[in-house]
């Protein structure tokens, strides 16, 4: 893959904010945080349309000890098994738990599996980070 060198030009300010976050972020110049910035847009892109596949992360915490809850997350995951990918599940303490469900799928598909998760009684916290399938991004 051949590399191009180009030139941006910006202020001070949206300059010196750019080298702060490429700081906290521990890039290590200018370049590689401005290309994480471009991937990340890419991938909001692709979420935008309903066309591509895109893969997101959902996690959810939950109370186990809530009445039914593990099996009927459990039989939404069975009946998308071609969509939810893969499930970690992790005991918090004594009564909590998280998972995190890789969901592959059109957008809308894949954001509709997670709020019908996010939305069962006894979830405590749910969250999907959009992620990608990769195919076009380098």
């Amino acid at each position: 893959m051949k590399t191009t060198r180009f030139g941006v030009s910006m202020d001070d300010e949206l300059l010196a904010r750019l080298d702060l976050h490429a700081r906290r972020k521990k890039y290590p110049n200018r370049s590689e945080a401005i290309r994480d910035l471009v991937r990340g847009a890419l991938v909001e892109e692709e979420w935008s349309s309903a066309k591509k596949e895109v893969i997101g992360v959902l996690v959810i915490v939950y109370d186990h000890r809530m009445r039914e809850l593990s099996s009927r997350l459990l039989n939404v995951e069975h009946g998308h098994h071609g969509e939810i990918v893969t499930t970690l599940h992790l005991h918090l303490d004594h009564d909590t738990c998280l998972e995190a469900k890789v969901i592959r799928g059109k957008p809308g598909a894949v954001r509709h599996i997670a709020d019908e998760l996010i939305s069962m009684k006894g979830v405590k916290y749910g969250r999907l980070i959009p992620a990608t399938a990769g195919k076009r991004l380098r």
